[in-house]
């Protein structure tokens, strides 16, 4: 039989400093020779470069991952600067003075904190306007005045003085930026499903994650040195950055949807309650009558709020009882877990694309169980190398999470409902957003009240709880659908599917 066009199975050669590799999944040739050059350190790591090249990707995605990854590459500087934890900590050291000074209170600065570190969950609460602004139209043309519109806020946060208005307006503009970026995530969801088969789905969007939270690592790591160096340094490289971010807004502008015009008069015909509607109430009717959905994000939530709740206090924490500063904060919040997201998202990705991501996530969610552990245990003793291991545990969970929260509602959702499915999960990802962090600030400052200085840590044994219980409700899931758990090979059609799913 003759192989697919564009198969996995084909060799598909890459270049690397002119120098051909073959990707193929055997890893040697005829004669043996270049096998075991592969197999050297430099082999390897020529190889780990080459299988980013488009030309190991699937015939009919490789021109709009081409545009992507370069996207991608450039992108982060726009992200970085609003990124939860980088722009928690950048707040709560970069505006203490108004803590020493008198003119705001401590527990004002770390409700703050929550606002600017929580912005990326409950910003995600807008994605029904999002889905409903963009159905039936260009999803790219949305995505790219997103980017645009984030672009300019992260401009004005780098130029924001230190002051309480400075301070209230970086929240603000932090939060508008991750409303955007919402956005981008939302649309950007029904791009992948139209232009990326399901087989290939986890492995193509995990090598542009890994550029993505491998450049966001760096970066952090850059920012917060500058900013140890010169606290001043935010108003010349955040819209320095934005600058550079617009190279990739323009490559994402010539990203091409598969299918486009048809899929939009699919989504035009929508009528009644297959429409999506401005009103956030509508994710009640999607969850009515997916009943499995409705179980797995109520999973995703219990596990959702148990991680949102932790990174607030973990900022606080790391400068009140540890003393940490630009450079200790950032390298905890960002750099160590997204340095260690590339190691380990090739792992999910095959994972993933080997089953339903309810089974997925029956396995990935007890590694933020672990990392949390770590911290509880770290905060309670007192242990800084515990801290940097559970957050290098949690770097390796992101690096699953990462996909199965882009991809996973494509495993529930019919072919038409896709943005409709998509909105129903980043909206309750914002509603999560909103309770978790601020309640998990609250809970800190009420420790620190009730038994002294140290003990706000103890809100990490709530992250804890709550952890376990949508770990073990994945586990329930995956038992209860057994051999329902039926995942879409191929790129979805433009045509709806019957009524009646699964």
């Amino acid at each position: 039989m003759a192989k697919q066009k564009g198969s996995r199975d084909q060799a598909c050669p890459g270049w690397v400093g002119g120098q051909r590799l073959d990707v193929a999944e055997s890893g040697t040739d005829d004669a043996g020779g270049r096998g075991l050059a592969a197999r050297s350190p430099m082999g390897l790591i020529a190889r780990a470069v080459g299988s980013f090249h488009p030309r190991t990707m699937p015939r009919m995605a490789r021109l709009n991952y081409r545009r992507e990854i370069t996207a991608t590459s450039m992108l982060p500087f726009v992200l970085a600067p609003v990124e939860g934890g980088i722009a928690g900590v950048l707040v709560r050291t970069g505006f203490e003075t108004l803590v020493t000074e008198g003119h705001i209170s401590q527990a004002m600065l770390n409700y703050i904190v929550a606002v600017v570190t929580a912005s990326a969950a409950f910003a995600n609460i807008t994605s029904f306007v999002w889905v409903r602004a963009s159905h039936g139209r260009d999803k790219v043309g949305f995505l790219v005045g997103a980017l645009v519109t984030m672009a300019v806020l992260v401009i004005m946060i780098g130029l924001m003085p230190t002051t309480v208005m400075g301070l209230y307006l970086t929240a603000g503009a932090t939060v508008l930026a991750r409303v955007c970026w919402a956005g981008f995530l939302t649309m950007r969801s029904t791009v992948w499903g139209r232009n990326y088969p399901r087989a290939e789905r986890g492995r193509l969007t995990g090598k542009l994650s890994t550029v993505q939270v491998s450049i966001i690592a760096v970066l952090g790591l850059g920012l917060g040195a500058m900013m140890e160096w010169n606290a001043d340094a935010r108003h010349v490289m955040l819209p320095l950055g934005a600058v550079i971010g617009c190279g990739g807004i323009y490559m994402w502008s010539r990203v091409r949807v598969r299918g486009r015009e048809a899929f939009k008069r699919v989504e035009r015909r929508d009528t009644g309650k297959d429409r999506p509607s401005f009103n956030p109430m509508s994710i009640v009717e999607v969850l009515r009558t997916d009943r499995k959905f409705a179980w797995f994000m109520l999973c995703m939530f219990l596990l959702g709020i148990g991680n949102l709740m932790v990174d607030a206090p973990l900022v606080i924490a790391v400068r009140e009882e540890f003393g940490g500063g630009y450079a200790a904060g950032i390298l905890v919040m960002a750099t160590l877990p997204q340095a260690m997201m590339p190691l380990a998202i090739p792992f999910w990705a095959r994972l993933l694309d080997k089953g339903h991501v309810v089974k997925f996530r029956a396995i990935h969610a007890w590694f933020f169980v672990a990392a949390t552990l770590c911290l509880v245990v770290a905060f309670r003793f007192h242990f800084w190398p515990l801290v940097v291991v559970g957050v290098l545990i949690e770097g390796i969970a992101f690096g699953g999470g990462v996909l199965a929260w882009n991809l996973g509602h494509l495993d529930f959702a019919p072919a038409h409902k896709v943005s409709q499915y998509m909105g129903v999960h980043v909206t309750l990802t914002g509603v999560r957003g909103i309770i978790g962090p601020f309640a998990a600030v609250w809970m800190y400052e009420a420790f620190k009240g009730w038994m002294g200085v140290g003990a706000g840590s103890w809100v990490f044994v709530v992250c804890l709880v709550f952890a376990i219980a949508g770990s073990i409700g994945f586990v329930r899931l995956a038992r209860l659908m057994g051999g329902d758990t039926v995942v879409r090979e191929g790129p979805i059609e433009a045509t709806p599917p019957s009524r009646a799913r699964e």
